[in-house]
């Protein structure tokens, strides 16, 4: 790939939360080595064994906002009152700079602007979960949030997964093996054909 900016693709991987796209993210990223892992931005504190710059960049809401106030981001959302997510512009130069295709593991509205942002130069592919028993199923086991919070997230997963018609690819997570076999071919076909 050459240095020129315009010639990197984008992978935009999104589902509601719990859904399996950072598992399926990490074995991409393991199986394709074109292809490195855009770090999202977050207001939100770093969960048990998160690193900052590698899962995530974890910055103070204030801090956020400077941010988006200097037009620092490519795009950005209030996910949960007070809890922004988005994507540096310097990060995606960043992994073009170093002739890589760019990865992303975003909400889906995230998924959204982005695909509206890069247009052709990206493929949206939304991972959707068997159902939303399952999905909360998949919360509770994680053992990362309270029941509020995880009941926030089913709300917000119903929502989210009306959206799923506003991506390219739709890959179902009932068999994580399946889906991230699945979701890898859809990249290197996109990354090969396009």
């Amino acid at each position: 790939m050459s240095k020129d900016k315009n010639k990197g693709k984008l992978i935009i991987v999104s589902a509601p939360s719990g859904a399996g796209k950072t598992s399926i993210v990490k074995y991409i990223l393991k199986n394709e080595p074109s292809i490195k892992f855009s770090v999202s931005a977050t207001s939100r504190s770093p969960r048990k064994g998160e690193e900052n710059g590698v899962d995530y960049y974890f910055m103070s809401a204030d801090e956020f906002r400077n941010k988006i106030k200097n037009k620092l981001f490519v795009e950005w959302e209030e996910v949960y009152n007070g809890t922004y997510y988005g994507t540096l512009r310097s990060d995606i130069y960043r992994i073009w700079d170093n002739n890589y295709h760019i990865i992303f593991d975003v909400d889906v509205k995230g998924g959204i602007n982005l695909k509206n942002e890069f247009g052709d130069k990206a493929i949206a592919i939304f991972i959707q979960p068997p159902g939303i028993d399952e999905l909360r199923k998949r919360l509770v086991k994680r053992e990362t949030e309270h029941t509020d919070d995880i009941e926030r997230r089913v709300k917000k997963a119903r929502e989210e997964m009306a959206k799923a018609v506003n991506f390219d690819k739709i890959i179902i997570n009932n068999d994580l093996e399946k889906a991230c076999s699945e979701a890898l071919e859809v990249c290197k076909h996109f990354i090969n054909n396009n």
